[in-house]
């Protein structure tokens, strides 16, 4: 008798056990497309799907491959690339990424413009760099924009588009001191680069 109340009283215990992890999974929503913009905006994605002890993987997956979503594409390519909460796939994930860009996430640009600059993941390709930072950079995102005045600077492209670059860097807004000082210093030497009446014309915004 005492066995089979002890045996009671177990299952008791795990069944409360398991309601509340349940409860505890039930309690993390899907990101919202703004919430998910400013976790990519600040390099946080990655962190917060292993903060959530991955949780999400499902909805993310879901959103990504059935709906399609270009920010969640992105996110759940970067999980695939990185092996963040699922096993690696390295093709998968890139094929991803490259969708989300072609939707024109400009998150997912500019970190395709990044793996070809490095060479991570891929053969290095500044040309290709060029190719995804440029509308990046178009669409007002500052990093893209810091990376292809890096890549003028270092002689990569068609000094056509120098003005053009620096334009977009110089008349962009910062909220942050380091940041606006690393784009100056990045705009400084492709001043070097071009005619000076370009620069004017450049700083003026024309």
């Amino acid at each position: 008798m005492l066995r089979i109340i002890s045996t009671v009283i177990g299952s008791v215990i795990l069944l409360c056990l398991s309601l509340t992890a349940n409860a505890e999974l039930e309690a993390v929503d899907i990101y919202s497309q703004k919430q998910l913009s400013q976790l990519v905006r600040n390099n946080l994605y990655l962190q917060r799907v292993k903060a959530d002890d991955c949780q999400l993987v499902q909805d993310i997956e879901a959103r990504a491959e059935v709906l399609k979503e270009p920010l969640y594409q992105f996110l759940w390519g970067e999980m695939l690339n990185t092996g963040t909460c699922v096993n690696t796939d390295l093709k998968r994930g890139m094929t991803l990424v490259t969708d989300s860009a072609k939707q024109g996430l400009a998150e997912a640009m500019y970190r395709l413009a990044r793996y070809h600059d490095q060479g991570e993941l891929v053969i290095q390709n500044k040309d290709k760099a060029i190719k995804y930072a440029l509308p990046a950079a178009y669409s007002g995102y500052i990093p893209a924009q810091m990376l292809l005045v890096k890549l003028f600077i270092e002689d990569i492209g068609s000094p056509v588009d120098y003005e053009t670059g620096y334009r977009l860097l110089h008349n962009n807004t910062y909220d942050s001191q380091d940041t606006k000082h690393q784009a100056e210093h990045l705009l400084q030497q492709l001043a070097k680069k071009m005619p000076v009446s370009a620069v004017k014309r450049a700083e003026r915004g024309y």
